[in-house]
């Protein structure tokens, strides 16, 4: 236990956390000890914005009593004078360093390196969350000392919340002059939780002590499951034989993960459909040199045609809301207890178009085409409904809704998704002997058409008008990466003011 050579100053303590991660409870455990070992101790809080964009920050400073006489605390932490920084959140310790509070010379840092991302990041239509690794870099050069690792899943493992973790952290970092004892003796006199708090007080001791920062394995990465063995589901597994026979080994990973998805979308039988629409695609990528490329088309049809089968429509929302697997998540993240009732309640807003979606085509069709039908029905279909689908009506309501997966292959939604599915590839397949990048990038397209209602119409919308630049690009020798500008620019905005920018250039070029 490394100890402070000079208590002529106060050691200054500063916590970041949201709502929820228990800030105040860890300001109050960390005063705790230093009052029990003889020192005085002061916390203050300066609140937080809500809905996740912005952290409280809790400032604490210990100093040893002196003479009787009471030490003058600050207020506020002070740029550059800070001895320890916590951040219950990754970007919060980005914006620890940003505020100066983590400086070289004299910080230690403790941060979580999981993430809970931000209302800005969230309302991206594409991947808007922010670049994790360069906080890990950042945090590399500006604290004295860092130790980082994902404590809210090892809190949640433990069955506590991640101040716990934090704490054994704090306890394990030597930089208080105090026993662990004493923060495990503050756990225990808080009569709560004292059980699970003090293993995933002990577990983050541990991983403090045991394993320094690892700046690779603590990074946030996505990978891809190798092909399992077996199922133990004999339809599965003959579609895995299937992926190994006639799939080149690139692609098996992605047509694993579509098999599984469109197993459990629709049926096995639907899965094998997914799997002949992909191998005609193959075919087309040996002709066209996919050996030479790793087979790129293949492996991006695999992806995005699997998107494309397993459209969002209502019998798919239906059924994920009455799963089983969801009231038990549920009932996890609130952490209820056996003996207790969780009621959730979903905000629905169904129009028209949905309804018409999900009847058999023939029937669909009629309706939209007689407006004033069509008009009378919306007036009483198009509201927004607060629905309790743990009580019996509305489970039932759900129920019978998802229960219409067997008549799905025969509704309008179906029909007008298979439409737009082959015109997407027929493009991308035209493409391929001339412009091999070019087709790719076509594939890749697919990935701006998601969800249901006006998600999808928005995305729908985003999509046709990339495509729309198809003409102006072929022959272009920058074809495909203008494509993808185009991709991209469209993933900035919801409403596509970035996308109308890179069209209007485009028609210049």
């Amino acid at each position: 236990m490394s100890t402070r050579l000079s208590t002529d100053k106060p050691i200054s303590l500063a916590i970041l956390a949201m709502g929820g991660q228990g800030g105040g409870v860890l300001a109050d455990w960390v005063v705790g000890v230093a009052e029990s070992q003889g020192w005085m101790a002061q916390t203050t809080s300066v609140p937080g914005v809500a809905q996740r964009t912005g952290a409280t920050i809790y400032y604490l400073e210990l100093l040893p009593a002196r003479d009787g006489h009471e030490p003058i605390f600050a207020l506020m932490p002070t740029p550059g004078d800070v001895d320890v920084v916590l951040a219950a959140e990754l970007m919060e310790a980005g914006r620890s360093v940003l505020r100066g509070l983590v400086t070289p010379d004299k910080t230690t840092l403790i941060a979580s390196t999981h993430r809970a991302f931000a209302v800005g990041e969230k309302e991206k239509p594409g991947d808007g969350i922010g670049n994790p690794v360069v906080v890990v870099e950042a945090t590399d050069f500006a604290a004295k000392k860092t130790i980082a690792f994902d404590m809210e899943a090892l809190a949640v493992k433990n069955g506590s919340v991640i101040s716990a973790a934090m704490f054994g952290a704090l306890a394990a970092a030597g930089v208080l002059p105090f026993p662990k004892d004493a923060f495990e003796a503050m756990i225990r006199a808080g009569g709560k939780g004292i059980e699970p708090s003090l293993r995933a007080f002990n577990a983050a001791y541990q991983r403090t002590v045991e394993k320094p920062r690892d700046p690779v394995s603590d990074r946030p990465h996505k990978r891809l499951d190798p092909l399992p063995s077996s199922t133990g589901h004999a339809t599965l597994d003959a579609l895995l034989d299937r992926i190994r026979g006639e799939f080149p080994e690139p692609a098996r990973a992605l047509l694993f993960a579509g098999v599984k998805k469109l197993t459990d979308f629709q049926d096995p039988a639907y899965a094998d459909e997914y799997l002949n629409r992909v191998g005609a695609l193959l075919m087309n990528d040996r002709a066209a040199g996919g050996p030479d490329k790793d087979y790129a088309f293949t492996c991006q049809a695999a992806k995005y045609v699997a998107v494309a089968m397993a459209y969002d429509d209502v019998i798919r929302v239906a059924d994920l809301k009455v799963r089983a697997s969801r009231f038990d998540r549920v009932r996890k993240e609130v952490g209820a207890r056996d003996d207790q009732i969780v009621y959730m309640t979903e905000y629905m807003h169904p129009r028209m178009d949905e309804v018409c979606g999900t009847l058999p085509k023939r029937i669909g069709l009629w309706i939209e085409s007689r407006p004033a039908v069509f008009n009378r029905l919306d007036r009483f279909v198009n509201k927004g409904r607060r629905v309790k689908t743990g009580t019996l009506f509305w489970f039932f309501c759900l129920y019978a809704v998802s229960a219409l997966r067997g008549t799905r292959r025969g509704t309008l939604r179906n029909m007008r998704e298979i439409e737009h599915r082959e015109n997407w590839l027929t493009q991308a397949q035209r493409l391929l002997p001339d412009d091999y990048d070019l087709a790719v990038e076509v594939l890749n397209n697919r990935r701006l058409v998601k969800g249901y209602s006006d998600t999808h119409t928005r995305g729908l919308s985003k999509f046709d008008r990339v495509m729309s630049a198809l003409p102006l690009l072929k022959g272009r020798e920058d074809a495909a990466a203008w494509m993808r500008r185009l991709r991209q620019a469209a993933l900035l905005d919801e409403n596509g003011i970035a996308l109308d920018g890179a069209l209007k250039t485009v028609a210049t070029l």
